[in-house]
């Protein structure tokens, strides 16, 4: 999962029962320490995985990772030698790291290779056409964008998700001694739905958003009804932010790729 955790370990604290979606299981592993957890997923596949990590089991291979290791076997074609890359994530500069970025490897060779993996003909081979309507046009420009944001902001060597992007190397997570997630398999609002008024104190949704054209209103019907009156939420989208948006987190998201990191209070929910 390409989600930084510590924006929901700080929007959390002094919250108690959490609802999360579970995709990977990583943000459930991330905050069970803390908090009672409800990992939802609609996928029983997806769920079923995030349940074994929770119990100890290995991270696993999905068909997007497979498509970034394809990516990153392509890395010396674009003049990326595996030393680069490695000299680039062991920066503690920032500075130093931005310069590294625009000299050594931002290239026009990288450029063109970049936009072309990311070009709708290419990401549809991988991804359903509703997710991919909600990326903003030449998305290939726009993630080199948020990457070189990142690279200005958050130093490579005490970022893991920067060494997971660009060499497969994700730090193993493990269950906490004292970890409580509950797994839930279904639909996040019908779930929501059928829970007792203010179940939850905090709810990070990740980008289910993306590509569910008509879902949204359901959603926050349903999250409002399973809140708590100070409740917290955390949305994530891989699109551009509305002009609406005044406080947008996605620059202090280490996993560098989101468009969109919305914290707000549930009540501001629309």
């Amino acid at each position: 999962m390409y989600e930084d955790f510590e924006i929901e370990r700080q929007a959390f604290q002094n919250r108690g029962r959490v609802f999360c979606i579970a995709s990977a299981g990583s943000m459930a592993l991330a905050l069970c320490d803390r908090h009672d957890v409800v990992a939802c997923d609609i996928n029983p596949v997806q769920l079923a995985y995030a349940e074994r990590r929770a119990r100890g089991g290995p991270a696993e291979v999905g068909d997007a990772e497979r498509a970034m290791w394809f990516a990153r076997a392509c890395m010396p074609l674009i003049g990326w030698r595996g030393s680069l890359v490695r000299a680039f994530l062991s920066f503690s500069d920032v500075t130093e790291q931005l310069a590294f970025w625009r000299e050594h490897l931002d290239t026009r060779r990288f450029r063109a290779g970049f936009d072309a993996l990311m070009s709708p003909a290419i990401l549809r081979a991988v991804y359903a056409p509703p997710f991919l309507a909600c990326l903003p046009p030449h998305f290939g420009a726009v993630l080199r964008e948020r990457l070189e944001r990142n690279f200005a902001r958050h130093a490579n060597v005490m970022n893991p998700f920067a060494r997971g992007l660009f060499l497969g190397e994700h730090r193993e997570m493990t269950p906490p001694e004292a970890c409580s997630v509950q797994f839930a398999a279904g639909d996040a609002a019908e779930y929501l739905e059928s829970r007792e008024a203010g179940s939850f104190d905090a709810f990070t949704l990740s980008n289910i958003l993306d590509g569910a054209a008509g879902y949204r209103d359901r959603l926050f019907r349903a999250v409002r009804h399973a809140a708590t009156g100070d409740a917290v939420v955390v949305l994530r989208s891989f699109g551009e932010p509305p002009p609406e948006l005044t406080r947008n987190y996605a620059a202090e998201d280490r996993a560098m790729l989101w468009g969109v990191v919305d914290v707000r209070s549930v009540t501001s929910l629309v």
